[in-house]
Parts: structure tokens; sequence; C-alpha cells
């Protein structure tokens, strides 16, 4: 363990709903919070890397409002109000530069918010700054910013996870009480894993995609990131909702997420059904990993739940399914940054056709990663492949899509390992493409079903002592189950 963790006192120890309590009691103002963090990452973010860019101007000037407020006895804007947040610099904002961790996009600054960029400032939450991630959110463990690598507070000598690095490393590293990430198969639940934080991925369609940079338009998914359930269910109920400007925002009222979390915390889980999946118990997974698993469902059996095992067949196929689908959307999203609308723009100095300055500044601003899913998406939707690839992957996601339904006609939610090993050393996989891949093995499946589903910090394995999260899904739209049985799970640790 290294000083990167949080502190065990002052206020950067304490959750987010805490602090939002104080500051609308008077106690201490949002101002006090929001330097308090900042004061945090200017002692510990050149060497961590969690953030991209800080915005304490823009951060103080917000916390004042809300004080302003407070001071005028004035209803709080959200339960979260004057309590700072790190945002993943996939989210266009107008105020700092969005570059999605990318050369190709370095200086962006976008005319319009994100929609839960809007709703955050609506409801009072000072934005500290942009957090690092894997270029794109291509990535499975920090190390693909074209910028430099987030490390792990538990250990500065291994990843956070990926491809929302940036944001879990600084929940962990107390330099934020929440934040904001994407998971388009992982990237939220997976770094939450190996930093010992909350991440939940919400259902597809349950909040805004509009104003996110897209990786697989029909994967991504914006979702709350904090230290516990409960703050993470607050953030989730405010960013959640219908959005006229997302044609696959889904119109329907947000789940009931934070009665289910206060509902948890009293570990009661009493009727509770909790599938365990056949095709999780893997070769392969870290034994300590395996240990905390296996007690992770003890302690829910003593709660009260009831332990059933589930077959999900399809599941063996996911990987292959995933990452065509996966480079398919890529290889068209991406195609928007070419140098002529906005970003890098290499080789234009007049003697160079159009498409000659596009392959430059495509080959100067796209990182190795990007490179190789925009090639891989590409040859699978190409004339004579889009059959035996791409339209087989989409049958495969139907097959898993099925399991999930045939599961949840047993259980309520289900349960299991969110990744196989904790976080392992920087540089171990960065030139082995499919170890890395295989890392997201078990996050990978409800992307494909767009299911809602999160990591709770369940331990630390013996034989390295590093975190190790639980991961839990439920029914599209019962996103509340994952947090009553997360609330209650958290307690139990207690």
């Amino acid at each position: 363990m290294t000083d990167y963790v949080i502190p065990s006192d002052g206020l950067i120890s304490l959750p987010a709903h805490e602090l939002s309590r104080k500051i609308q009691a008077g106690e201490v103002t949002s101002r006090e919070v929001t330097q308090a963090f900042l004061d945090r990452i200017a002692e510990t973010d050149s060497e961590l890397g969690a953030f991209l860019h800080v915005s304490a101007e823009a951060a103080l000037a917000a916390a004042d409002a809300v004080d302003a407020q407070v001071a005028a006895g004035e209803a709080p804007a959200s339960a979260l109000a004057g309590v700072p947040l790190a945002l993943k610099d996939l989210l266009v904002t107008t105020d700092a530069p969005t570059t999605a961790a990318s050369k190709i996009l370095e200086g962006y600054m976008s005319p319009y918010d994100a929609t839960v960029v809007t709703k955050l400032r609506e409801a009072g939450i000072p934005i500290i700054g942009k957090t690092n991630l894997d270029e794109f959110a291509m990535g499975s463990s920090g190390e693909n910013s074209a910028y430099y690598p987030t490390k792990n507070p538990h250990d500065l000598t291994r990843v956070p996870g990926g491809s929302g690095s940036g944001t879990a490393a600084a929940l962990a590293a107390g330099q934020a009480p929440l934040g904001i990430g994407t998971d388009t198969g992982g990237s939220i639940r997976q770094p939450a894993s190996l930093t010992g934080t909350v991440g939940a991925k919400p259902t597809y369609g349950g909040v805004s995609r509009y104003g996110v940079i897209a990786n697989a338009s029909s994967l991504d998914q914006v979702g709350p990131c904090a230290n516990t359930v409960l703050d993470t269910a607050l953030l989730h109920e405010i960013i959640a909702g219908h959005d006229e400007f997302d044609a696959t925002s889904v119109d329907r009222p947000v789940p009931a997420v934070v009665a289910a979390a206060r509902e948890g915390a009293s570990g009661d889980l009493s009727g509770v059904k909790i599938g365990r999946v056949k095709q999780f118990s893997r070769p392969g997974t870290q034994d300590g990993v395996n240990e905390v698993i296996e007690a992770a469902f003890a302690q829910l059996a003593r709660q009260g739940a009831e332990i059933i095992e589930v077959d999900c067949p399809n599941f063996d196929n996911v990987m292959g399914a995933y990452y065509l689908i996966q480079t398919s959307e890529v290889s068209s999203n991406l195609a928007r940054f070419d140098g002529m609308r906005y970003g890098l723009r290499a080789g234009d100095d007049g003697t160079r056709s159009a498409e000659e300055v596009m392959a430059l500044t495509r080959g100067e601003g796209f990182g190795d990663e990007v490179k190789r899913r925009i090639i891989l998406g590409t040859y699978a939707l190409s004339v004579g492949y889009y059959d035996a690839y791409y339209l087989q992957a989409q049958r495969v996601r139907n097959l898993v899509a099925q399991d999930f339904r045939a599961a949840f006609d047993q259980v309520d939610v289900i349960a299991g390992p969110a990744v196989p090993t904790t976080a392992f050393p920087l540089g171990d996989k960065i030139d082995d493409p499919l170890a890395m891949y295989n890392f997201d093995l078990f996050t990978l499946p409800l992307n494909l079903a767009g299911l809602p589903g999160m990591s709770v910090p369940a331990g630390t394995a013996s034989d390295t002592n590093l975190p190790v999260g639980l991961q839990l899904i439920a029914p599209a739209f019962e996103d509340d189950r994952m947090y009553r049985v997360g609330a209650a799970f958290e307690a139990g640790r207690r």
C-alpha cells in the first residue's frame, strides 16, 4: 500500500453524501471541500496521472454558487450539491478541453456540453477536472493514453484498469469523491475492481450518450462512480433519464436506485436469489481473486441470500463476438476524425491532396491500439466478410441475451468476479493485445445484452494484497436490484 490511497481523516476521507450534508448544514462550505480535493490533486497527480485537465477556477466558481444558495436559505439543487466530481475526458464540455486522451483531438474545445454534464451543472456539482483514459476508451489498463499512463494508487508500479483509469484512480487516491465514467465492455467496472472503488454501468439507454465521444454506439454507456454504493446511487439518479437529443435514450422512469441502496444498507438479503454463472469459473483466474469471490458468496448466503448456479453456455463465445462488433463500430465512428473539420491536421502544406492529408492526420493522430481496432473493424465489415464475421457476432449477441433471460427466470441478481486477476504491472500486457482483451472476459457479456452491472469492493487478494471487486448484474431497467444487493454486501463487510 502507498500513501496515495485515501487518508483516514479530513474532508477528503468523507463519503459524498456526508460532505453534502455538511455543506447544506453550514458546517463547511463547498469552496472548502472543493479546495481540499484540488489540493490533494496538486499533491499527488504529478506521479499518479489521473487528470488530463484540472478546472480549479471553474470548480471554485461553481462551489461559490452553491455556498451562496446555502447562505440564502435556498433548497439544494440536488442531494449532492456542492460536492466536486471528476469527469472522464470522453464527455464534451464548453469550459475545458475534450481530448479523449488522443493527439488527434489535442486542445479541442466543444461548443456545447454533454447532456450528463448539463445535468451535473444543474445539480450544483463542481467539475474539478477531466480524467485520463485509454485513447478513445480503447484499452483495459490506462496505458493507451496518448499523454501518459495512469497508475494504481494502491501500487504505483501497477495499472488501475481501463479505459476509465483516471476516474477510478482519482476516487481511490482521494482526489475526488465522485466520478463519471463510460462503459463499453467493462471500462467502469474493471477499474473499479482494481482500485477498490464502486462503479456502475446503467442499463443501456438509461443515461444519455449525447455529447459522449463515441467508441461503439450500441455498447457505450455513461455511468456513476464513487467510494460507496449510496454515493454511486445518488449520482446515478442525477444523471439518468430520457434525453430527446439521444436516439438510444429510453423514455421510462429512472429506477429507484437510491431507495434500493438505502434499503440494502440494513444488510438483510432474505428472500433474494443470487445467481452464480457456471462459465465464470474459469482456469486462469488468480487464486487470490477466487478466494475473495468465494468469501463474498459465503457472506451473501449468511445475509440471507439463496445462491443458485446458472448455466449460460453462450458466454464461451462472448470474446470473439464482442470484439467483432466493437471494432466494426469503431471503424465507422472514428471515420469522422479526418483532419478536415476539427482537431489535428497534418501535412497540409498546400502540396498534398485532401486524401493525403487525411491519411497523414490519422497516422499521426491515432495511437497503435486505435489503429488496430479500426483495421480489424474495417476488415470485418468489408465485402465478402460481413456475413461471416459481423453478422455471426450479432447472432451470438442475441444468444447471450437469451442466456441472461433464462438465468433471470431463476434469480434476481447475478454475482461473480469483475476481472480474473488483481492489478497487473505496468507494461505487462501492453504488447500482447489478446492477453489484454481476455482481461475483460467477465465484464463483456452484459454490454452485449445491454444490462446494468456494477463492481463493489469485496476485499483484497491474499497473494497480492490488492483490491478485488464483486460484479453484480441485474435485468434491464432493474438497476435498483444491483444497488440493493451491493449496499447490503457493503454493509455486511463493515
